[in-house]
């Protein structure tokens, strides 16, 4: 036993009980240092007035419990707006996206499919040279998408990364499945949704979380491309009255319920922005984590 203990080579050994009460304080300090900020910011949108004002900002320890700057939130103005705006662009982007994305690698990973070379040639040539912003905006321009939602999603629809990801996989998967179903009588579009796609979930699912929080998340299409502030997502609101301090209490910014009445702080309604923003990525990450090394690393690797 202790021959083999001594042939093994030093990264598989046992750490040391030194090396592991080091590595666990290390990562209880990484975890505060991450932790602590959300603290503060929940904490924070959960203030009454006073406790903010006590604490002269950002709340550390607790003064009191109020749900006001979510109910100032949900009262029905720009900022629920932005939250059905932000809610539905997600959905609908990150199902056109996995949809043109899924279709585009299946077709890429076929070596006799129609200019396959020359269009899988055109996806990497992206990943060195991409449209710049101008020409972007005119052609978005040009096709009447100003203005409208479509410029949020058509845009941005299919991401290179994501593509060449699911290709690999796609092309890793054993080709004697397809070509039995072949033999079967199965066309294409059989062998990829009753074969592929079931044997693709860990990828699907990756390359969806990716799409997903990618569309929740993006503010700078919003910037270029929409002049109406009531059509904008919850990201633009997060950065026009957050990070540049407007004030949120005025026009329609809150609904007409709350007009008139006692209303959160100001700082209170923002960091409670902050943690609507945090909440569908921090809900939806943890059920596709275990999905990473399945579905992309392998697939990335192997291709």
């Amino acid at each position: 036993m202790s021959t083999l203990s001594r042939s093994r080579p030093v990264w598989a050994e046992r750490p040391s009980l030194p090396a592991r009460a080091a590595k666990n304080t290390v990562l209880a300090a990484v975890a505060a240092v991450v932790l602590l900020p959300i603290y503060v910011v929940v904490l924070t949108s959960l203030s009454p007035a006073s406790a903010v004002t006590a604490a002269g900002g950002l709340v550390v320890v607790p003064g009191g419990i109020s749900f006001q700057a979510y109910a100032d939130l949900f009262s029905g103005g720009v900022v629920t707006r932005a939250v059905l705006v932000s809610l539905g662009v997600t959905a609908a982007g990150t199902l056109v996206s996995l949809t043109a994305t899924v279709l585009a690698a299946y077709g890429l990973s076929r070596p006799g499919s129609l200019l396959h070379r020359p269009l899988l040639f055109a996806v990497l040539l992206t990943f060195l040279f991409a449209p710049g912003m101008i020409p972007l905006y005119l052609l978005v321009s040009d096709l009447g998408m100003i203005d409208s939602y479509a410029a949020l999603i058509l845009p941005t629809a299919v991401n290179a990364f994501n593509l060449v990801v699911m290709r690999a996989f796609f092309m890793n998967l054993p080709g004697e499945i397809a070509d039995s179903a072949r033999i079967d009588g199965a066309g294409e579009w059989t062998i990829l949704l009753r074969l592929v796609l079931p044997m693709s979930k860990g990828v699907t699912a990756v390359v969806g979380l990716f799409y997903a929080v990618g569309y929740w998340n993006a503010f700078f299409n919003a910037i270029l491309y929409l002049n109406d502030n009531a059509r904008w997502p919850l990201q633009l609101i997060l950065r026009q009255y957050v990070q540049q301090g407007q004030q949120l209490n005025s026009g329609s910014l809150i609904g007409d319920a709350v007009q008139g009445t006692a209303s959160a702080p100001n700082l209170a309604v923002q960091m409670a922005i902050v943690v609507v923003a945090l909440v569908p990525v921090t809900l939806i990450y943890p059920l596709v984590q275990k999905h990473f090394t399945k579905g992309v690393i392998i697939g990335a690797v192997k291709g």
